[in-house]
């Protein structure tokens, strides 16, 4: 289940260009399943219509304080009350200057000084505007004042110019309230380090050794712990897959080697409290990486193979007690029995089941079906899910082992 599922969002959109991104921003947030009500200046509407954002929102699109033709009327006061979260994207350089200022002459003004909930503006303007001493001092203010701050990216700006000021991509917004509303979270404090794709061994300049991990399970687990407030690094091998809240950080890798090395030095270091090794590593390297292409010559071609250093292994045979282990297991056969063996002779506290003969479960697909094993044999088998809602799950289980609770 979505962190956001059932939470009320209110999204306010001002006067910018960036206002069409605002419409694929409530589709991520309702496909999230948030309820997300809309308020829009008079200046938005000149950028993206309101009946653009209610057909998305599912909601009618709050503009006055009241129809002059009935006399509804929007209470800003209500609408406050009702908001988890209020999110201004785009958040323009005069709206910031009139939210720092305590200016209220507009309903989403007026709403931003009832609101009682955690409040997100994306700021969006030209580069100089943004540099200028008068927006940063909008924004320090607003951050003094318990604003989190959606920072803007840097690129092609609609004036042609280049640099920072476009507003951040809306599934870097998701990802970015998804984050606040995990700073009160579960596991707040926690720190957690996890394995995710594939690894690449070459044989050549050209040519390498892999497999058809994408990833995809991996950072699943890894955004569903950071929304619980966990520190996540994530040593990742080759993917497409990102994440992006404040509360992760990536370290890419390619080998096996790589990743061990990674995986060794940061469990050291950085002493995480769960440590999920996910990644689909290479058991073998090539023992020698030819340093030019290998011509073809002959019919065939022997190529001599090395195991790679056991990274469940060896993080078990230095498992600092209190600490959780988690490992994976991917069977094309006696699934159950590898799986708990595998736990075993690891030293893992925590095994993730799935099979290769399981229809829409293994690489590359949105789904996945496992059975987690634990210590002593206990397995709890899930049904086909989604990968996201499979991540969730998993990080129930590994609140339970670390006796995490509610902040």
């Amino acid at each position: 289940m979505s962190s956001l599922k059932g939470k009320h969002i209110l999204l306010g959109v001002t006067g910018s260009i960036a206002a069409y991104k605002a419409a694929l921003l409530v589709r991520l947030l309702v496909k999230e399943g948030a309820e997300v009500k809309v308020i829009m200046t008079e200046m938005a509407k000149q950028f993206i219509t309101p009946l653009t954002m209610a057909t998305l929102s599912k909601n009618p699109i709050l503009v006055e304080f009241y129809n002059p033709e009935n006399g509804d009327w929007n209470s800003h006061v209500s609408l406050g009350l009702w908001a988890d979260m209020y999110l201004i994207a785009p958040a323009t350089a005069n709206t910031l200057s009139k939210m720092s200022s305590g200016v209220a002459d507009n309903l989403l003004l007026t709403t931003y000084l009832s609101a009682r909930c955690p409040v997100v503006v994306a700021p969006a303007m030209d580069l100089d505007m943004y540099k200028h001493t008068a927006t940063q001092q909008s924004l320090a203010t607003l951050k003094e004042r318990g604003v989190w701050i959606s920072e803007p990216e840097s690129g092609e700006l609609a004036s042609g110019l280049e640099g920072k000021g476009r507003m951040a991509e809306p599934a870097e917004i998701v990802s970015y309230i998804k984050y606040v509303f995990g700073v009160k979270g579960s596991m707040v404090g926690r720190k957690v380090l996890i394995t995710a794709g594939p690894t690449r061994e070459d044989i050549d300049p050209v040519r390498y050794i892999t497999n058809h991990s994408s990833g995809k399970m991996a950072y699943a687990i890894a955004e569903s712990l950071a929304c619980r407030g966990a520190q996540v690094e994530i040593v990742s091998g080759p993917t497409s897959q990102r994440i992006s809240m404040p509360n992760t950080k990536v370290t890419s890798v390619i080998s096996a080697g790589q990743m061990y090395e990674a995986v060794m030095a940061s469990y050291t270091t950085s002493n995480p409290d769960v440590t999920i090794l996910c990644a689909a590593v290479s058991d073998f390297t090539p023992s020698n990486k030819a340093d030019k292409k290998i011509k073809r010559e002959g019919d065939d071609m022997v190529l001599t193979l090395k195991p790679t250093n056991d990274i469940a292994a060896s993080v078990g045979k230095i498992k600092r007690e209190g600490s959780i282990l988690v490992g994976f297991a991917l069977e094309t056969d006696n699934e159950l029995s590898n799986a708990q063996g595998k736990l075993e002779r690891k030293n893992l506290d925590m095994i993730v089941l799935n099979s290769l003969q399981d229809p829409g479960a293994g690489f590359a697909v949105d789904t996945n079906k496992v059975s987690i094993i634990f210590r002593g044999g206990h397995t709890h088998e899930y049904p086909l899910k989604s990968k996201a809602q499979v991540a969730e799950d998993i990080a129930d289980n590994i609140e339970k082992l670390l006796g995490c609770s509610e902040n």
